[in-house]
Order: structure tokens, then sequence, then C-alpha cells
């Protein structure tokens, strides 16, 4: 196995993720540097070693931060925190494909570039509304544009798990899942 195949999952010193999507995770030799300078705690590991002429240690597949990172009180406005409010679909159609966004009331008509005035669209919906009000135009944004708390997006990311999932993960993340019968 190569260590570039071994990302370790970072944990807050709360032992919950940084974020869950992204997902946070660290290359291998970030997680050897601060496991060095004292900065982690080693919750799991993987199989695989690295060493060196002094030292030999297997790779850590789960750390916790040893101080506490306090989460963001408000999400920044970026296309990518309005598409995860949005859970990555059209407001208007629900498509998945081509999102681009869309100002609710149109800046032509004094929209402004913010969380309560913008949504998710994709390309076709976004051209066919167009510069027009949402009732001329008999579209209508499935959700209200809101400003998302950070936990709406936590729990939203949770939806949209990362493409490469250790099992050693398995027992930090997703706390509040149902279980299995």
């Amino acid at each position: 196995m190569n260590p570039e195949s071994c990302p370790a999952l970072v944990l807050n010193a709360d032992y919950q993720p940084l974020s869950y999507f992204p997902l946070s995770v660290w290359p291998w030799q970030e997680v050897v540097k601060a496991v060095c300078m004292d900065r982690v705690t080693i919750l799991s590991e993987y199989d695989q070693e690295i060493h060196s002429p002094s030292m030999r240690m297997r790779l850590p597949s789960v750390v916790a931060l040893k101080r506490y990172i306090a989460p963001a009180r408000r999400p920044a406005f970026t296309r990518f925190n309005l598409f995860l409010r949005d859970r990555f679909s059209c407001q208007y159609c629900g498509s998945r494909h081509e999102l681009t966004f869309d100002h609710v009331v149109p800046r032509s008509r004094g929209g402004l570039t913010r969380w309560d005035n913008v949504v998710a669209a994709c390309a076709p919906c976004n051209l066919t509304k167009g510069g027009r009000m949402p009732h001329d135009c008999h579209m209508h944004p499935r959700i209200r544009p809101h400003m998302p708390t950070v936990q709406e997006l936590q729990r939203n990311g949770r939806a949209f798990p990362p493409n490469f999932l250790h099992e050693s993960w398995r027992d930090f993340l997703y706390w509040d899942s149902e279980l299995e019968p």
C-alpha cells in the first residue's frame, strides 16, 4: 500500500470532524509532522508503516487535535456553500447537472448577491428565468433562500460521503446516523 493512499481523518479536540464536506483529512506527511510536533493524538492507525534511520511508525488513520479550533459562527458566502445549502440541486427543477446560481430578485431589479436572494439553479432554468421575477415566470425556488447555519451545512454535508472512507473512520463519523437492526 502506498503512503499516498493513507490520508488521516482529522478530528477537533472534541472528537468531531473539523468539517464533513469536504471531510477534514490530511495527507500522511502533514499527519506525521503534526505527530512529531505533538499537536495531535493518534486514535487509529493503518497497517502501513513508514520509517527513517532513527524511527519507525505506523501511519495514523485518525487523529484528534490537542487544541480545540472553534468553528466559524457564520458560514462564508461562497458558491460551494450555496450549493451545499441547496444540496447540490437546482431549486427550480431539482436537476443536479450544470449548476450555477440565480438571483431570485434579479440584479437588474435591485436584487443583491447575498444568502437571502441567491439559489442554486441549473443552466437551463437560469436561462428560462432570465431577468424576470419569480411570479412573472412562475418559477419559485423550492426552498426559501436563507443564510444557513454552520450546523445546517454540516448536516447537508453528511449526505454526500467522500470517495474514500477508511473503515477506521466509521467510529468517528456519522454519530447521528440511525443504527442498522
